[in-house]
């Protein structure tokens, strides 16, 4: 019953307290990697904080904590700056940039007395914490739930194109061949194709023959800037109402769910790309619905609201339309499963990092986010296994960015540790301390331009 249960809370609410639960674990287990590796070498742990007992990146400034205790050597605390978290770890240039113990000569607890490779454990025990949470998760996934999926050649009604598809020339019910040359199995996997790849060409079968159709450039820089709005190409499905609103247009005009709307105004609406087109013809006139309801045909009249809502929901489950594909994983197959979706989920990752970066479309100021786009990949309905998926992913993200080599990130500090082991030179702390601080900056200038970039777009709407 617990796996099935749905959280029905108003939808912000519900973003919000998803991404809190996924970051704060995450956290916690991020810096669990750290403490794990640190105490299995002996080294002393002084703090261990769920988010900044600081303003973040200043050690110095408004120093508290919501909670804290001390057991042994580590004090355990809750921090009140919610954007991360650490822990200090005794002899160890960090974010708490504690200079006054390394003018100390160093101790057989520190970091700094450790071996070079027992350091690189250390650092990297974060992001090796967070690879594993996200194996986990997709185990418990796919052993779980299985993988579901629509595949192309079941999409009998093809797909709805919105303005800029059927800009480049795509149109409603085009059943999908190949995109930029290549044959794609499943729907979901059609627009990372498109995307990623930059394909300049999609072949689609259109009444029964293929028609080639050529992406212009400046396409995918169009689909991103709109992907608020719109979602390019959709699952095309028969039209049947869903959820009926109380009060609204719709109820007063008589309309149920199940209802099959054929006809808006004398306009044929089989499908619901069809209905949106009739709609956007008549807002603010009367009109007169033709719907089938247990099989039999009845008009209803009403008046279309000038915004052209009429209060009710379609019901679009592909399941009711379509042969979805399951597969479904034993427990040694769940944990080959979780593996593999692990390692592609980061090279993908790796895909869309370095997009961002060679891309000739994409701006990073229409593409990068902070916190509010973080939010918004959680659904405004809670289920476990969306919850799940999503927290694996983001585990993957949080490892993929640790791993950037920014001095103050993890990465920072492993490629001055791979430089010692390959050239048997320690780096200085003073360079060291001198790295973190600029890159503590740079860090906290991209935090305030991708939370500012959020900002600027939720008051542009």
């Amino acid at each position: 019953m617990l796996l099935n249960t749905v959280l029905l809370i108003s939808g912000g609410w519900v973003q919000a307290l998803q991404l809190l639960a996924a970051l704060s674990l995450l956290i916690l287990l991020h810096e669990f990697g750290h403490f794990f590796f640190a105490r299995l070498f002996k080294t002393r742990v002084e703090k261990f904080y769920l988010f900044f007992d600081f303003l973040f990146p200043f050690p110095g400034l408004l120093n508290f904590a919501l909670f804290k205790k001390k057991k042994g050597d580590t004090e355990y605390g809750l921090g009140w700056f919610p954007l991360g978290g650490y822990v200090k770890i005794s002899g160890m240039v960090d974010e708490s940039m504690d200079k006054e113990q390394m003018k100390l000569p160093p101790e057989p607890w520190e970091y700094r007395s450790k071996k070079a490779w027992q350091r690189l454990f250390i650092m990297l025990g974060g992001i090796i914490m967070n690879i594993l949470v996200a194996i986990v998760l997709y185990i418990a996934i796919f052993g779980i739930w299985g993988e579901q999926y629509l595949p192309l050649e079941n999409m009998r009604y093809g797909i709805s194109a919105d303005s800029i598809a059927e800009k480049v020339g795509l149109r409603d019910g085009d059943k999908i061949v190949s995109v930029g040359g290549k044959k794609v199995d499943r729907f979901g996997d059609v627009m990372k194709e498109f995307i990623f790849q930059e394909a300049g060409a999609m072949v689609v079968e259109r009444n029964g023959e293929q028609v080639s159709i050529s992406i212009p450039e400046g396409t995918t820089r169009e689909i991103l800037k709109a992907r608020k709005k719109g979602t390019f190409i959709d699952v095309r499905t028969p039209f049947l109402v869903g959820k009926v609103d109380k009060g609204t247009e719709a109820d007063k005009m008589g309309l149920k769910k199940g209802d099959s709307i054929i006809a808006l105004n004398g306009m044929p609406t089989p499908f619901f790309d069809a209905f949106e087109d009739a709609k956007r013809m008549n807002k603010g006139k009367a009109v007169t619905l033709m719907v089938v309801r247990n099989g039999r045909t009845q008009q209803l009249q009403g008046k279309l609201p000038a915004d052209g809502i009429f209060g009710f929901k379609p019901d679009a489950d592909a399941e009711k339309y379509f042969d979805l594909k399951t597969i479904r994983y034993g427990f040694f197959g769940a944990i080959a499963k979780g593996f593999s979706t692990t390692f592609e989920t980061f090279g993908s990752y790796w895909e869309q990092f370095r997009f961002l970066f060679t891309s000739k479309e994409v701006k990073a100021s229409e593409s990068l986010g902070g916190i509010v786009s973080f939010g918004q990949m959680f659904p405004p309905v809670f289920t476990w296994e969306t919850f799940l998926h999503l927290t694996a992913f983001v585990s993957i993200i949080l490892a993929f960015m640790n791993l950037l080599p920014i001095p103050g990130l993890d990465g920072g500090y492993v490629l001055f540790l791979m430089f010692e082991l390959v050239s048997g030179r320690k780096v200085s702390d003073k360079v060291m301390e001198r790295a973190t601080t600029v890159g503590l900056v740079l860090l906290l200038g991209l935090m305030l331009y991708a939370n500012g970039l959020d900002i600027f777009r939720l008051f542009r709407k």
